[in-house]
């Protein structure tokens, strides 16, 4: 066990950055404990006292599985082929973090890992103390669930990345594109570049999500997808907006002169019009997911829009990437490489544009600065 602590703690640092030996500790400790919580998919289907909802759910996940190979070319691996109950409501609760007058992501860095805008706690109290430590700082601070996450492949060794039950009750369209999404990490990841990172393996899971729904799944399913995926659609596009706007504050000539009492009266009159804009684009919704976003709204900030922006804000170049590249999944993952393979962001970002002829017409979070490094 102390070995497969000390494996453990190595890869560890694929998912939070730099801090003490007790930080280091809990995150080693955490991720053991989803190990030995693990077991094969075929020993929980063989279980009388397991549901039959939860057979039917993991006996999806092993088709999804097996799709995420065949048809996208993600690893044929051990990850995602054992389950593993965790008896709380999320795998990691992630810290983020901006200044009051910026969409920047504080960055906490990792030798191997390089330097990634969160810092993630197994313990919910945990990451909440952080958040009062950054908050004393002067940092705008978002907490948030993640569901799940990737040891890289590094961890296939030991089992893989199993499936949880902070997911395994997602709709199947979320369900397939959630293990698409951690697969995509075992590809390719970029030391320090959370916003490349994070946009690829969201193009990914789009992509894949879709022609998962398109060839497998039945009508009720893609139904369900749709009405949703609407949703999120219009409310990233409404984020997006917002996080413009918040720049062009942040970059205005008052905050130049730092008339920082002008800057946050039009601040604030950007996150109203957000705020106005939800209460509208909410109204014309419907479903059992109308309320999806409340929380969100209700705690956003730099923080949360800066997260949010990791997500978003390459993915357009990388799907138009897929469609260059005939929708052939080996010659787009080579491509990516390549792209990934350049030293600094503004490399990648300029040859990413110029591989997809998308013109970026945002800054993401970390686009000001070059990779600082482990």
């Amino acid at each position: 066990m102390k070995l497969l602590a000390a494996l453990a703690l190595a890869g560890s640092v694929f998912l939070t950055g730099c801090a003490d030996l007790g930080y280091y500790w809990q995150s080693a400790s955490g991720h053991i404990g989803i190990m030995r919580a693990a077991k094969p998919v075929p020993e929980w289907l063989a279980d009388p006292a397991v549901s039959a909802a939860l057979k039917a759910k993991l006996e999806l996940t092993q088709r999804i599985r097996r799709f995420a190979s065949s048809e996208l070319g993600l690893p044929d691996n051990p990850s995602y082929k054992s389950y593993a109950d965790l008896h709380r409501a999320a795998a990691v609760w992630n810290v983020v973090a901006a200044p009051p007058y910026s969409l920047t992501l504080k960055s906490w860095c990792f030798p191997v890992a390089g330097c990634v805008g969160y810092r993630g706690y197994y313990d919910e109290a945990s990451a909440k103390a952080e958040a009062e430590v950054q908050k004393k700082e002067g940092m705008e601070v978002a907490v948030y669930p993640v569901p799940a996450y990737s040891t890289l492949g590094w961890m296939n060794w030991a089992g893989g990345d199993p499936l949880l039950s902070t997911f395994i009750g997602y709709p199947e369209g979320e369900l397939a594109r959630i293990v698409f999404h951690e697969l995509a990490h075992q590809v390719l990841y970029v030391p320090g570049d959370t916003v490349f990172n994070e946009s690829y393996a969201t193009a990914v899971e789009r992509i894949g999500g879709a022609l998962w729904l398109q060839r497998e799944a039945g009508e009720p399913a893609r139904r369900e997808y749709a009405q949703f995926d609407r949703q999120r659609q219009d409310f990233r596009a409404l984020a997006l907006d917002t996080r413009r706007a918040l720049t062009k504050v942040y970059e205005s000539p008052e905050a130049k002169a730092k008339d920082w009492a002008k800057v946050e009266t039009m601040k604030q009159a950007a996150m109203a019009d957000f705020r106005e804009r939800y209460a509208s684009l909410k109204a014309g919704w419907s479903g059992p997911r109308q309320n999806a976003y409340d929380a969100w709204v209700a705690r956003a900030n730099n923080a949360a829009f800066g997260a949010q922006g990791a997500y978003d804000d390459l993915v357009p170049s990388f799907e138009q990437l897929f469609e260059r590249e005939g929708r052939d999944w080996p010659r787009f993952y080579t491509e990516v490489k390549r792209i990934a393979a350049l030293p600094t962001e503004q490399a990648r970002r300029a040859a990413l544009q110029a591989a997809s002829g998308v013109l970026q017409t945002h800054t993401s979070p970390q686009d000001k600065k070059e990779d600082p490094g482990a």
